[in-house]
């Protein structure tokens, strides 16, 4: 069985059988994170998917419900352990999905969790290149030579296109926001940089200002929503709403893969694992009355930076609705947002949840 592109310490689980599943010691997060290190280009949602076969080669589970269940646990263990699960939840569905489609009564099972995880890691070493490769393809026709571009943070897939076009002979020109609190403009710009593409940091405060002097905007994605919206680096949703503002399109890039089964309505419904986003919390009083940390007029440029616990109450990711976005650039089409996304994952989930 072929899972397709969309496109174009010791411990002890009890299944509802009642049996008994034991594996070994395994630590899902650090199975992530290894396959993260692993190349400069994984995808957090592969990784996901990796860390689950890793999971699985290590179980003596009998049962597709005790598989299921540990499945399940150890999903959510990964997802708490984030600090931005949206990505890898993309992965871990898309998982949950092949389980549910492998014909589990035909052959003994250990032969099936055996297929299960070669048609995973197949999945993985196959699809992202080809993704991304007929993504910047279908971009190409939105890029205009000499076009001026607005990126946010950091994507593989907007580098794969922006170095397309160039290679292309488009000769982009690109401003990226610094996208804090992470900073990963910086990771953008110094990539373009060494592929002799002109590049300059803004200030996420400055992306009104450097609006006019951009011809559109381009995104990349941590995960796409069944309304067709964006979960993206923090930030995103302030560049779409500045660009539609701006008679700028502002487009969008991301791999089918990164398609998840959620509606969220408003900011608060993003999923996260930080329980507390942005309270409002009573003054403090300054430490010392020379060295606060809210800073004096000519003091050091540290002292007007937030503080690390300052930045943890912020979110890392926000929604932008589909109503702000020209169009999404994925391997299964340029699709109309709303509308396609919703047929790209009835194509692979169906109807029902």
């Amino acid at each position: 069985m072929a899972l397709a592109p969309l496109h174009d310490a010791e411990s002890k689980e009890t299944g509802r059988s009642g049996s008994s599943v034991k594996t070994a010691s395994f630590d899902v997060h650090s199975s992530y994170q290894a396959h993260l290190a692993s190349s400069a280009d994984m995808p957090m949602p592969i990784a996901a998917m990796l860390s689950l076969c890793d999971l699985i080669s290590m179980t003596s589970v009998q049962t597709t419900t005790e598989l299921t269940t540990l499945l399940k646990k150890a999903s959510e263990e990964l997802k708490d352990a984030l600090s931005n699960p949206v990505p890898a939840t993309a992965g871990l569905d898309l998982f949950a999905r092949l389980v549910g489609a492998m014909a589990w009564g035909d052959r003994e099972f250990e032969e099936m969790k055996r297929d299960l995880i070669a048609v995973a890691r197949e999945y993985a070493g196959k699809t992202v290149p080809l993704c991304r490769d007929v993504i910047a393809k279908r971009a190409m026709s939105f890029i205009k030579d000499d076009a001026v571009i607005l990126t946010h943070s950091y994507s593989r897939v907007v580098m794969h296109i922006l170095l397309a076009a160039a290679e292309a002979g488009r000769r982009p020109s690109v401003y990226v926001t610094e996208a804090r609190p992470m900073g990963l403009g910086i990771k953008t710009y110094n990539e373009l940089q060494a592929a002799g593409i002109p590049c300059t940091v803004v200030c996420d405060s400055a992306a009104a200002y450097i609006m006019s002097k951009v011809d559109l905007v381009l995104v990349g994605a941590e995960g796409v929503c069944e309304s067709g919206g964006l979960l993206n680096a923090v930030g995103t949703l302030q560049l779409a709403l500045i660009a539609k503002a701006s008679d700028r399109p502002c487009y969008a890039a991301a791999e089918s893969f990164k398609f998840l089964r959620v509606f969220p309505l408003s900011q608060h419904d993003v999923p996260t694992s930080r329980r507390h986003i942005l309270p409002l919390t009573p003054p403090e009083a300054p430490s010392d009355a020379k060295g606060s940390a809210s800073g004096r007029i000519g003091g050091g440029a540290s002292e007007h930076r937030m503080t690390q616990a300052m930045e943890d109450l912020n979110p890392l990711v926000d929604y932008t609705p589909p109503h702000l976005l020209a169009a999404l650039f994925s391997d299964v089409g340029v699709l109309a947002t709303s509308s396609g996304v919703g047929d790209a994952l009835l194509s692979v989930y169906g109807g029902a949840d």
